[in-house]
């Protein structure tokens, strides 16, 4: 187990560092997979998949109208995490990225670690594949909610943070479209692990044609 300087020894890795999540969304997203989120009290995920919200010019963000009591999080500091409540009964956890209102979403995880505590967190019955396929099963596995709202995912060693345990991001991968959105849906900011059995959506992924440029 490799750990960071001052950091606690439950990570399963080296701490991504803020300079990793100060750049755009649909930069950080797709290097963001196969990294893992991993929580002080040893639950940790691999990271299968994930949608990129590019705020002012995406207007399926939740920042697209400009900085409000409940997105400020996402005008702050990069590295961050932002928590925020959907369809009155679920949490969804992004990593805050540059420039400020841009972040990502972690669609879902692998689990890796504390599997018998995710198991306590989620309705009984639930296959172990199921524990974190989906932004809200993640968060209810994991125990994040809104008191996560706002913390540092570089620099606190009792919370949680996203480590790099080796493993590297999938090569030639384009973005698909983002699901259960309205608005900015032919917008192809979603990535995924291919062939992964924990990916909550469509899996569908294909690699960059031949001198064809990355999506932006």
């Amino acid at each position: 187990m490799r750990t960071r300087v001052g950091q606690h020894a439950a990570w399963p890795g080296a701490v991504v560092p803020r300079s990793f999540f100060a750049r755009p969304a649909t930069t950080v997203a797709p290097q963001l997979l196969n990294k893992i989120l991993a929580c002080a009290d040893g639950r940790s995920g691999r990271i299968v998949e994930v949608e990129a919200y590019r705020g002012s010019i995406d207007p399926a963000a939740h920042t697209f109208r400009g900085k409000t009591p409940r997105n400020a999080v996402m005008f702050g500091p990069a590295g961050h995490m932002y928590v925020y409540f959907t369809y009155g009964m679920h949490w969804c956890a992004n990593c805050v990225c540059a420039p400020p209102g841009e972040g990502v979403l972690i669609r879902a995880l692998e689990p890796l670690h504390g599997l018998a505590q995710m198991r306590g967190a989620r309705p009984e019955g639930i296959r172990d594949r199921d524990l974190c396929r989906g932004p809200a099963r993640l968060t209810q596995a994991l125990g994040i909610t809104g008191a996560q709202n706002g913390i540092d995912l570089v620099e606190d060693p009792d919370g949680f943070a996203i480590v790099d345990d080796g493993m590297r991001p999938p090569k030639g991968l384009t973005g698909t479209r983002r699901v259960g959105i309205r608005v900015g849906v032919e917008l192809p900011w979603r990535w995924s692990v291919p062939d992964s059995r924990y990916v909550s959506g469509p899996a569908t992924v294909r690699a960059l044609v031949a001198g064809a440029p990355g999506r932006r």
